[in-house]
């Protein structure tokens, strides 16, 4: 069914082409004949644009389509030269003579084909509109998909933990439950948003690594230094929590004490830069870390979330892993 956009657009379309059609610097007036002649151009390709190109083009059936337009073409010359012609012409010659295709060319087919080719650029439109849409909403479900993830993965590592401190009897045990408590509530309430505050983001990367700090207690060191950041400026969130969280349980998976860490975070304008390193014993039977299914869940968001506008570097030698980030933050 036709929009009023759509009719108030080929209503805006027809009295434009008909001007230019009607025009005559000798004669500038308007006369009735043009008037009518042009009116049967108008049926002709409506016919055309709400009728033949449903029906036959879109559905590619290009033959019925062209022979339908070719069929509208040879009635419309029909209708001027056996009955309009005489009509407004009778006793001339113009209403005697017959040109035929010479006019058809030059006269019928230029108007059919920018009324109905304007209807055809507008279904054009509508239907790229379409399909941004719907490309809209298929990132955004991977984009749910991939974030409900995290959640899982980081209560499968901590439940984990927490079971070897329970039985230990670890006085460490309450706390870790507590720190837990205020991550997941942050995954889970204040991470709705597709882009939180860098400021909010960087105070719960500061309670997550607080979290994992409890856990490896005096087997070795953990380094955190984050550069005051700048307000006004937006970051997808989880998105560094995620490395952070494999250098922590890679490290400790395979060793149990001279564990490193070191974990940097600098904001230059709008740029943000994340370095992580740290060290792990490898484990025979085991993947890549860099095959972890936590990594390529971020890489898969970063692509999304910020196409061409992120740079991701990960470096796996020397029993020593290392993520760089850099990525260009939104504004607020």
């Amino acid at each position: 069914m036709i929009t009023r956009k759509e009719f108030t657009f080929q209503i805006i379309l027809h009295l434009l082409v008909f001007l230019f059609y009607s025009f005559d610097r000798r004669d500038p007036r308007i006369d009735f004949p043009e008037t009518v002649f042009f009116l049967s151009y108008a049926v002709a390709s409506g016919i055309i644009a709400y009728y033949l190109m449903p029906n036959f083009l879109y559905k590619k059936k290009p033959l019925k389509f062209f022979g339908s337009v070719l069929i509208i073409i040879v009635a419309l010359i029909l209708l001027e030269e056996l009955v309009l012609e005489k009509i407004f012409y009778p006793g001339t010659r113009r209403a005697n003579v017959f040109p035929g295709v010479y006019y058809a060319l030059f006269d019928i087919v230029p108007i059919l084909a920018i009324l109905s080719g304007f209807k055809f650029g507008w279904d054009a439109l509508q239907k790229q509109k379409q399909i941004d849409e719907l490309k809209s909403t298929v990132q955004e479900s991977e984009l749910q998909f991939l974030r409900s993830q995290i959640n899982p993965h980081f209560l499968f590592n901590n439940l984990n933990n927490l079971y070897s401190y329970a039985l230990e009897n670890s006085t460490k045990t309450p706390e870790i439950i507590l720190e837990m408590s205020g991550v997941l509530r942050y995954m889970l309430y204040e991470c709705k948003e597709k882009f939180v505050p860098l400021k909010k983001e960087m105070e719960q990367l500061g309670n997550f690594i607080k979290l994992y700090k409890l856990q490896i207690e005096e087997r070795g060191d953990v380094q955190f230094k984050a550069q005051q950041t700048t307000s006004g400026y937006k970051i997808a969130p989880l998105i560094l929590i995620v490395f952070i969280e494999n250098a922590f349980k890679h490290s400790q998976s395979g060793q149990s004490s001279n564990i490193e860490i070191d974990i940097e975070v600098t904001q230059q304008g709008n740029q943000l830069q994340f370095m992580c390193t740290n060290n792990f014993e490898p484990i025979a039977g085991l993947d890549s870390i860099a095959k972890g299914i936590g990594l390529e869940n971020v890489k898969k968001r970063l692509q999304l979330l910020y196409p061409n506008k992120h740079q991701l570097l990960i470096e796996e030698k020397s029993n020593q892993f290392t993520v760089s980030l850099s990525m260009e933050l939104e504004k607020s």
